[in-house]
């Protein structure tokens, strides 16, 4: 994954003052998300800038070998427990870093770059987000899960501490269990997080109401961020 990764792109205004950088579950592509951002119910100013990167195509141990996208191989699973290739891990967030440096390239700063993720690219943002080298905006954390608690807590940075978190799981979830998602949020939360934490009676997947959350969530973080509030 040293070129960047290809991606789809939305904005919500002209000169974009933020962006969002989401990651799409296994399996799934940019595209998986895209629908989502005219139910957010933003404004046109500030104006965001939504990237929805294509995670490569590789074998997923756990799937039998399947070749298909994904951020990083599992290679066992159970309903709590996840067994991953923490390399995979780090190259993709070596790919979600060099995203970051473009949207700072076309003007936009890390402090106004929120990472977002459904699942296994909910672990990716997470494991970015926390371990990035300057402040970021926030983290959207949609069903999902951190595979490599030690990696995120020897590695967490301090000028992210304090990261506001929105974190939300399905109830109903018999793919990332809600336990996963729960220990994830403790996690997190004992690191120093705020947290705003949703659930929603669904299985993996997202509700309108939960959009709706995003969107208010997003709108506040952005009007905080413009009045030099971190």
């Amino acid at each position: 994954m040293d070129k960047l990764l290809t991606t789809l792109e939305l904005q919500t205004g002209q000169h974009p003052a933020f962006s969002v950088i989401w990651m799409h579950g296994l399996g799934a592509d940019g595209s998986d998300f895209e629908p989502v951002v005219p139910e957010l119910g933003l404004d046109d100013e500030p104006g965001v800038r939504f990237v929805f990167p294509n995670a490569p195509a590789i074998p997923v141990t756990c799937n039998g070998g399947y070749v298909m996208p994904a951020w990083y191989d599992i290679i066992a699973l159970d309903s709590t427990t996840r067994t991953v290739d923490e390399a995979g891990i780090l190259r993709s967030r070596d790919a979600i870093r060099r995203l970051i440096e473009r949207e700072n390239q076309r003007g936009v700063p890390c402090e106004r770059i929120f990472l977002a993720g459904f699942s296994q690219g909910g672990a990716i943002a997470y494991a970015s987000a926390l371990t990035h080298p300057q402040r970021l905006a926030g983290i959207i954390a949609l069903s999902t899960y951190i595979p490599t608690p030690a990696l995120l807590e020897a590695e967490a940075t301090a000028v992210n501490a304090g990261l506001p978190i929105f974190a939300a799981h399905g109830t109903e979830d018999g793919v990332v269990s809600p336990e996963l998602g729960v220990r994830a949020r403790d996690l997190v939360q004992r690191l120093g997080h705020e947290v705003e934490w949703r659930e929603y009676p669904m299985p993996h997947s997202v509700c309108i109401e939960e959009i709706i959350d995003i969107g208010a969530w997003l709108q506040a973080r952005m009007a905080a961020i413009t009045a030099g509030s971190p």
